[in-house]
């Protein structure tokens, strides 16, 4: 099972859900935004999704996010794809997948 439709299971048992996104992957030419925003449209028809539009690397947008979220678990699936991507701007792929993963957890251990 994809993660969608890992999630969607999920929300029908009752759990609740926040999806976030990373500010600059509308930029990418290579991943199709469109897709995105559909799945994103699934998810956001039940009432315990929501959604947060901010930069996972930027702690003051963090950080806000997990002192109201008090969450019960974390799943971090908010890495950049990309491995072409990545050789030819490798400081654009670490602030995604290595500063937004860094300042994620340690928001989660701060609001604990």
């Amino acid at each position: 099972m994809d993660l969608m439709g890992k999630a969607k299971v999920k929300l029908r048992e009752g759990a609740s859900a926040r999806g976030i996104r990373f500010r600059r992957e509308r930029n990418l030419s290579y991943y199709d935004v469109e897709l995105k925003k559909a799945r994103l449209n699934v998810l956001e028809r039940n009432s315990r999704f929501n959604f947060s539009r901010i930069d996972i690397s930027d702690r003051g947008e963090m950080e806000p996010l997990f002192e109201r979220g008090r969450f019960e678990r974390v799943i971090h699936l908010a890495a950049q794809p990309g491995v072409r991507y990545s050789l030819r701007n490798p400081f654009v792929y670490c602030s995604s997948n290595i500063l937004g993963f860094t300042i994620r957890s340690d928001c989660l251990i701060l609001s604990a």
